[in-house]
């Protein structure tokens, strides 16, 4: 006799699951290492590309006013030294293939290898682009799940409407509104350096209150973006089935928003990161002049001015390799937090 009850239709299964997915990540991980290594080396032949249509002459600027009175053959003499009188595709083979074997150069502006040079600051640089991004987005989510909570409502219109002016701002312009407030007019945060005037000496108490204002503006530049996304975001997944379901079993709200709609809004978050590292980046490099702060923007700068191109060289391939690296991390913490993404198809 058949049965007249029907059975349960069946839950089509996530196209991937957790089963396996170290591994898938470790491909994932190990494709975009090598896809990586193509990109980093026209990047660098773009460079010297750049630098042979250049109308800097590097021995020029390497020497200075002395330029004006050296003989043909001093010039060419310190050419041969720097390795600038071949032609660019041979200066550019040269540099690689040294590079590859942890040779970055000689940098001409500072007189001292160019992996010093990068050494002695992009410790710097990465603490205050990291500072300000978890700032960043730490800020953002607060604010955009309250904006979130009632779409349209005076709070959600007030957050929204401090987004866009923020994202018209310049940051150097809230870099010297933000010194001129809080170390000339409040005197409670120093205008920039590491240390105290007078001193050289850098403790860890001076260094957060060094860090502070950078970070802060560095912060405030990126996390519009982040704030208007997570607000999207997790409107849209407070009018999923899940979440009415969550409210409807007596949750309370905290828990539904930070719970379950927030879990959900997130994931274009996820995304987001790894496409504002360039601007993160570049701010940092503005924000680290109009602070003072020792890292990679002064060294970028004097590159760019001098014709250095070793040095430039090598701090483009940084600027493209934490670009890359900043695509991946997303991609990677995207799979981890969504499990019917497949790293596969990545």
């Amino acid at each position: 006799m058949t049965s007249l009850v029907k059975a349960p239709p069946r839950v089509p299964r996530a196209p991937f699951g957790r089963r396996g997915l170290g591994g898938t990540l470790l491909r994932l991980v190990g494709r975009r290492l090598l896809a990586a290594v193509p990109v980093l080396a026209a990047v660098t032949f773009g460079v010297f590309a750049l630098s042979a249509a250049s109308p800097f002459d590097p021995v020029k600027q390497y020497l200075g006013s002395a330029a004006l009175t050296a003989s043909q053959e001093t010039l060419d003499q310190v050419a041969r030294n720097l390795g600038v009188d071949e032609p660019f595709p041979r200066q550019w083979w040269n540099w690689l293939t040294s590079a590859l074997t942890g040779d970055l150069g000689e940098s001409s502006i500072f007189r001292q290898p160019v992996a010093d040079v990068i050494a002695e600051r992009i410790g710097w640089t990465a603490l205050l682009c990291a500072t300000g991004l978890a700032a960043a987005i730490a800020v953002a989510v607060v604010l955009g799940v309250a904006a979130a909570r009632r779409p349209g409502g005076p709070l959600d219109r007030s957050l929204t409407s401090l987004a866009y002016a923020l994202e018209a701002a310049p940051s150097f312009w809230v870099g010297l509104l933000a010194i001129w407030f809080f170390a000339l007019q409040l005197g409670v945060l120093p205008a920039g350096g590491l240390s105290e005037p007078g001193s050289d000496t850098i403790t860890p108490g001076g260094l957060l209150r060094h860090l502070v204002l950078p970070a802060g503006v560095l912060a405030i530049s990126q996390m519009p973006w982040f704030l208007l996304y997570v607000r999207q975001g997790v409107t849209e997944a407070l009018t999923e089935d899940p979440v009415r379901g969550a409210r409807a079993r007596g949750l309370r709200e905290r828990t539904v928003l930070f719970g379950h709609a927030l879990r959900s809004g997130l994931l274009p978050v996820l995304t987001l990161i790894g496409t504002r590292v360039p601007e993160v980046i570049t701010g940092a490099l503005l924000i680290e002049t109009i602070f003072s702060w020792p890292g990679m923007a002064a060294a970028t700068t004097e590159a760019a001015t001098a014709a250095d191109f070793p040095l430039l060289a090598a701090v483009t391939v940084l600027a493209a390799a934490a670009v890359l690296a900043g695509n991946l991390l997303s991609d990677v913490l995207y799979c981890l937090a969504d499990p019917r993404v497949n790293p596969e198809e990545l």
